[in-house]
């Protein structure tokens, strides 16, 4: 959020120039219509004014939050103003957004709802690049481990392979070893199909036996299904 360090009304200019609208943390009426209290208002001559008799009455207010809409707003807007308010603790106005004109806004809705688009399918696209890499990175993953593990069988090695490969899931196919296809990022996809798949150690687990124990008692298992797929001729 942008912040005015020290007060910057002064005769309804920011210090940096333009216009300045000011919601007042207490109660204030207008010094020319008497019309109050007043939800915001402008400092001319040292004395409050509501937006009417600033000639402001015709803007409407843009809460800040969306960077994009407010530039464009402004930039479709002949005439605008930033609202501020006293923030008592920081000691400083800070902005809260801005009045700009109805139409201007329309326009720059508009030309961010196209960004939206554009966005969306920009992401579609993204999105189709990724699933054609990941397929390829998959199907590379399993050759490599039917080169290490030529008697393991292919429909395994592409399940091996999408599992530890995929995408977001933190396995060992994602890490920086997995994605360079080192032999001990795939022994290591391999050896957890292994062990969760052909030996009892998902059971050991529930049954309440530790992990460090479980894995001891299936070590001999998985090292025995890893040589038997080592040893067997592609």
């Amino acid at each position: 959020m942008a912040s005015l360090s020290t007060p910057p009304i002064r005769n309804g200019l920011v210090a940096v120039g333009g216009l300045v609208v000011v919601q007042p943390l207490r109660k204030r009426h207008c010094a020319g219509c008497r019309r109050g209290p007043l939800a915001l208002l402008v400092v001319e001559g040292g004395v409050p004014r509501c937006l009417d008799c600033a000639d402001l009455g015709h803007l409407v207010f843009l809460p800040r939050g969306d960077t994009a809409l407010t530039r464009r707003a402004r930039e479709e807007s002949a005439l605008s103003a930033v609202v501020v308010r006293f923030n008592r603790r920081r000691s400083r106005y800070e902005r809260q957004g801005v009045l700009v004109e109805e139409a201007g806004l329309a326009q720059a809705e508009e030309r961010c709802l196209a960004d939206a688009e554009a966005r969306r399918r920009r992401r579609v696209r993204d999105a189709g690049r990724r699933a054609v890499e990941d397929v390829r990175f998959a199907e590379a993953f399993a050759a490599e481990i039917r080169r290490l593990f030529p008697g393991c069988p292919k429909e395994r090695a592409r399940t091996i392979a999408a599992h530890a490969s995929l995408r977001g899931s933190g396995r060992v196919g994602r890490s920086a070893a997995g994605r360079a296809l080192s032999e001990g990022a795939v022994v290591s996809a391999v050896a957890a199909s292994v062990r969760h798949g052909d030996t009892p150690y998902d059971q050991l687990l529930m049954s309440g036996v530790p992990r460090h124990e479980a894995r001891r008692r299936i070590t001999a298992e998985v090292e025995r299904v890893l040589r038997d797929w080592r040893d067997v001729p592609a």
